[in-house]
């Protein structure tokens, strides 16, 4: 539409990958290597993975957003889950996403969860930057896996723009990636590199009255219940009286009483949200 502009200041993607290929430690290597922490600030591992069930399981369970800053633009991640049982959760958060990364073993392949939700955010006409992880394993067979992902997305009915994805090849583990599976990477930069330019910033109308998409509910001991999501149009300050529209189209009541937006794997206050400056994904009171 004419009227949508794109804020080439923000990223918004989620990362797609099945249980155990990686997707936590390749985070906390974005986390470490995009300046969020400061020099010799010590820092956990599997950073995303709060939950005592997560850490204890190895698994990610509940999705979770967070954020880092790369070269002016602030990127928010969306950490999905990777196993079936939560698939709930992956689907909800593809409504947060401008783009994805599709993370696959160099040696396992595309498993079935990576099916079901690449098929979600094909058919969301995502952009897809692909990554093949672990390609260090002494099994690892990253030209068949390929071959294995060109057929997934031909079998998933993608359309020819969302064949010529974008392809790295990485060692989740020690934060490094590369173009080719023979090279020795030094970092994560040339894929935080790859994200500011294939995946596109929210398109929004400056026109348009504020509109969230809420796409996720939390609890806060000290604010109450709160709502997680996008925000589409518009801006919203702090005291804002708004209408929440339901699935019956019937609108109800919402004060704002406090707003936050994502710095790292934390939430901060902010004055304001909206899709034309870096404040995104705020916490609203219902």
């Amino acid at each position: 539409m004419k009227d949508l502009v794109r804020n080439d200041t923000l990223r918004n993607i989620a990362i797609i990958a099945h249980v155990d290929h990686g997707k936590t430690t390749l985070v906390d290597g974005m986390f470490k290597q995009s300046g969020l922490f400061r020099e010799g600030q010590e820092v956990d591992d599997r950073i995303m993975d709060s939950m005592d069930l997560e850490r204890e399981r190895g698994i990610t369970i509940a999705a979770k957003n967070c954020s880092v800053h790369w070269k002016g633009t602030k990127i928010n991640i969306i950490d999905t889950p990777g196993h079936a049982d939560f698939g709930g959760e992956v689907e909800r958060s593809l409504s947060m996403a401008d783009g994805a990364i599709l993370l696959v073993d160099a040696s396992e392949g595309p498993l079935p969860q990576t099916r079901f939700v690449l098929k979600k955010a094909l058919d969301r006409g995502l952009n897809i930057v692909v990554v093949i992880n672990k390609v260090d394993r002494q099994d690892a067979r990253p030209d068949e896996v390929l071959n294995e992902i060109y057929d997934l997305f031909i079998d998933l009915d993608a359309t020819e723009d969302q064949l010529e994805f974008p392809l790295l090849y990485a060692v989740g583990r020690d934060g490094i990636a590369m173009e080719s599976p023979d090279e020795r990477g030094e970092n994560l930069h040339i894929l935080l590199d790859l994200i500011l330019k294939e995946i596109p910033g929210p398109a929004h109308n400056e026109n348009e009255p504020f509109q969230m998409l809420v796409s996720d509910l939390s609890y806060s001991d000290y604010l109450g219940r709160l709502a997680v999501g996008k925000v589409h149009h518009g801006r919203v300050k702090a005291n804002d009286t708004l209408a929440c529209i339901s699935e019956d189209g019937k609108p109800a009541r919402l004060k704002v009483t406090k707003l936050q937006t994502y710095e790292g794997p934390k939430l901060v206050p902010t004055d304001s949200a909206e899709p034309a400056t870096s404040s995104c994904l705020p916490v609203l009171r219902t």
